[in-house]
């Protein structure tokens, strides 16, 4: 069997042949070749493209619908492992990294994806499939209906420049292509194509989607013309970021002032035309809800919904990846990567780390609370409370709604789960793992996890009901969410006009679904205040859905949020003060601008040897 390595192979139409949201074919890349069938057999119908563009999306999903591991390059998310099996894309095989049981790691990581490169031209070859014979369709005229054909058209042109866009935001610049590959002979000599042609390919695919794709979509998972804006905002905003901010590790990037202020203002365009023109609301219009008691769970506030299957196909998921469920093999692997083995066996590879709960503001100054402080209860008598300490559950009162829906501390519960079955409250109590505790005169089990190391866990992300297995979610994973429109607008607007009016009220409107007052003048009053604003908001607002390396990233603010080459490095710790990881100590330049671009996979170099290395990686 053959993948895509220096080599690229077609992808099976007939794998692909089934429903988006639910019965495509496992291991769509492992198909053998007695299923393919004969484009001159296939390509023919309406029916055809339809399932054509299905087995793009079934091939692509599988490329984005863990970028929550990303996070664990960032702050405030810790991710020790993968849940995926090696060389099984469907099975997460893009986002397997050489880390072993460090995960992917803020330091080092820029040298481990040479499986995301891999099947992300996977990915490339899969769309150009598509795209190469629904124009033969649109050629020959017979048996079709044009407009269902160039809506399959713009959907995979979608596809293919989200998959570029990925590639050019790890890698720089990288090879194109632009039509279905065959042959060894067609790629074992290509050169790498400089990032702003690719850049142009790539607004030229998310263009012609935006003219072809309908106002909103008949299907969850499948894409409508808010999501082609959306990405091409998002292109020319990372565009901007490039150009304002430099790439100097990309030795043939050149920054413009200018071009970043045009890109700037194309990006702030394009977001406006998304948040005016189609009718989009946040979820549940952007209320908070209610955010119930601290210890218990019955009540939570909207922003937790968001993220479970009510919210498939609402308004605010711009573009998701929907996933099948039970019995499918098509589920998403949310719950088993984000919950304790208390969850149906779950694996808890990824946590939110200590740092990330002094980022979520008092819902009563609408500012930052007092810092907590860590206390370990074992040796400090009045650890449980005292004010402000870490493992005192009063110190989360008045805080975000999103905290509550986001991430558990001592003493919060959720829905235990085994065999599809509730097993009751479990309380999250760190440390103390399935063993019978005692709150309020009732006996509990509390949570069973090790995967904590920072007195957190994750309530994002986790279902709060019994029934589906840890791998048989079927919620749709967000890859453009209203929420970040939203915020990317803002970051555009500033850029170009500083602090203005529509953008605030955006950023605003963000806040209250934390039930957090309108930010103060302070906050709004200079460009820099804002941005810092609208970085809070990102940071809270998209905390596991893996935005934070890439903005890091493009950015530039890695030094600045760790410590430059040469520090002592930052540690990581715990609600009890325990120090568990430590980062960037002693960093030498070459190693902090590895983290700002990734290493060309080494044996796609021994077999092509017109492809470059990136500079700090030579």
């Amino acid at each position: 069997m053959k993948k895509y390595t220096s080599t690229i192979r077609i992808m099976t139409v007939l794998a692909g042949m089934a429903m988006l949201g639910g019965s495509c074919t496992k291991h769509l890349l492992d198909q053998p070749s007695s299923m393919e069938v004969d484009k001159e057999v296939f390509w023919k119908t309406d029916a055809d493209a339809l399932a054509g563009i299905m087995g793009a999306y079934a091939d692509v999903r599988p490329l984005f619908d863990r970028d929550y591991y990303f996070d664990g390059q960032g702050e405030y998310v810790r991710v020790r492992g993968v849940s995926a099996a090696k060389d099984d894309l469907q099975n997460g095989g893009a986002y397997a990294v050489n880390t072993g049981s460090s995960g992917f790691s803020p330091s080092g990581f820029g040298q481990q994806f040479d499986a995301m490169y891999k099947y992300l031209y996977g990915g490339v070859n899969r769309t150009n499939y598509v795209i190469d014979n629904v124009r033969k369709m649109l050629a020959s005229g017979s048996n079709v209906s044009v407009p269902r054909l160039e809506r399959i058209l713009g959907e995979a042109r979608l596809l293919r420049g989200m998959v570029y866009f990925r590639l050019i935001s790890m890698w720089g610049d990288v090879p194109y292509l632009g039509h279905t590959v065959t042959s060894n002979d067609e790629v074992v000599s290509l050169s790498r194509m400089p990032i702003a042609q690719i850049k142009d390919s790539i607004m030229a695919d998310f263009t012609y989607a935006i003219d072809k794709l309908p106002a909103r979509s008949d299907q969850v998972g499948r894409a409508a013309k808010p999501a082609a804006l959306a990405f091409r905002g998002k292109l020319q905003l990372y565009w901007a970021s490039w150009n304002k901010n430099g790439w100097p590790e990309l030795s043939t990037f050149k920054p413009s002032t200018a071009v970043a202020t045009a890109a700037y203002q194309g990006a702030a365009d394009d977001f406006r035309h998304v948040i005016n023109d189609f009718g989009l609301d946040l979820f549940r219009g952007g209320a908070p809800g209610v955010v119930g008691r601290l210890g218990r769970a019955d009540t939570l506030p909207n922003y937790y919904y968001l993220f479970t299957p009510v919210a498939n196909g609402d308004g605010e998921m711009v573009m998701a990846f929907a996933h099948g469920g039970i019995g499918t093999f098509q589920g998403e692997e949310l719950m088993r990567d984000f919950a304790g083995r208390s969850h149906e066996g779950s694996q808890c590879w990824v946590t939110p780390r200590y740092e990330i709960a002094d980022r979520y503001q008092s819902t009563i100054t609408g500012d930052f609370a007092p810092k907590m402080i860590p206390l370990n209860p074992s040796t400090v008598a009045d650890a449980r409370t005292r004010l402000n300490s870490a493992v005192n559950p009063q110190s989360y009162a008045n805080r975000d709604y999103r905290m509550k829906a986001s991430i558990m501390w001592d003493y919060e519960v959720s829905v235990g789960m085994a065999s599809l079955k509730s097993t009751g409250w479990v309380p999250f109590i760190y440390k103390t793992w399935a063993q019978p505790f005692v709150i309020d005169g009732e006996t509990f089990l509390s949570y069973n996890t090790d995967g904590s190391n920072s007195g957190y866990v994750f309530r994002k992300f986790l279902r709060n009901y019994a029934g589906q297995g840890r791998s048989d979610g079927d919620y749709a994973f967000p890859v453009m969410r209203l929420a970040d429109v939203f915020l990317m607008y803002a970051e555009a607007t500033n850029e170009v006009n500083g602090p203005q009016a529509d953008a605030i009220a955006l950023v605003n409107r963000v806040r209250l679904r934390g039930n957090l007052p309108p930010l103060a003048g302070s906050k709004t009053g200079t460009k820099d205040a804002f941005f810092a604003a609208i970085e809070q908001e990102r940071i809270v607002e998209l905390l596991g859905e893996g935005h934070r390396s890439f903005d890091v990233r493009r950015w530039r603010t890695l030094e600045k949020n760790w410590n430059p080459p040469g520090g002592p490095g930052v540690w990581r710790i715990d609600t009890w003060g325990a120090q568990q990881q430590r980062y960037f100590q002693n960093t030498n330049d070459r190693a902090m601008q590895q983290c700002y671009i990734f290493k060309i996979p080494q044996s796609e170099r021994d077999r092509n040897p017109n492809l470059t290395q990136n500079t700090p990686w030579m």
